[in-house]
């Protein structure tokens, strides 16, 4: 078994299938609602901690469902989260998050060019995800900066 998107079990392409083996693939889920409720049992907390981070950034943005995770929108998507195995991400944009590189890099969390990474065996950088988040529903409110940038 490995973990595919999100979080939820898939089976190995390699494995073979047998009345007993076969897992058929969970469907997405359709709200944000559904998708913290499915959570596997390691990401429970720690991702509730970054939903609560991040929905207090924007209390107004709409909580949407986008690539299979969840998502926050002011007229334009502010960023996403989403919940793995062994970490969660949260995803504003290469921009907002290259505003914060240096203070990033001095932590020693994993990143991307648009990715933060976070361990669940890790306690989270509240602080520092909250200025991220404020920061890039300032630029949306203020520039109407686009997600892909």
């Amino acid at each position: 078994m490995r973990w595919g998107r999100a979080g939820f079990a898939r089976p190995l392409p390699h494995a073979v299938a047998s009345p007993e083996t076969i897992v058929m693939p969970m469907p997405k889920a359709s709200s944000v609602a559904e998708y913290l409720e499915r959570l596997p049992p390691q990401a429970a907390a720690p991702f509730r901690e970054l939903y609560e981070i991040v929905k207090a950034a924007a209390p107004d943005a709409a909580e949407v469902i986008k690539w299979g995770t969840p998502a926050f929108e002011l007229n334009r998507i502010l960023y996403s989260i989403s919940a793995f195995k062994d970490h969660m991400n949260f995803v504003p944009t290469t921009k907002t998050l290259s505003e914060f590189h240096e203070e990033i890099d001095s932590l020693g969390w994993d990143r991307t060019k648009g990715i933060l990474q976070f361990p669940y065996d890790k306690p989270l950088p509240s602080d520092l995800i909250r200025r991220i988040a404020e920061r890039r529903v300032w630029d949306v409110r203020e520039n109407d900066a686009r997600f892909g940038v």
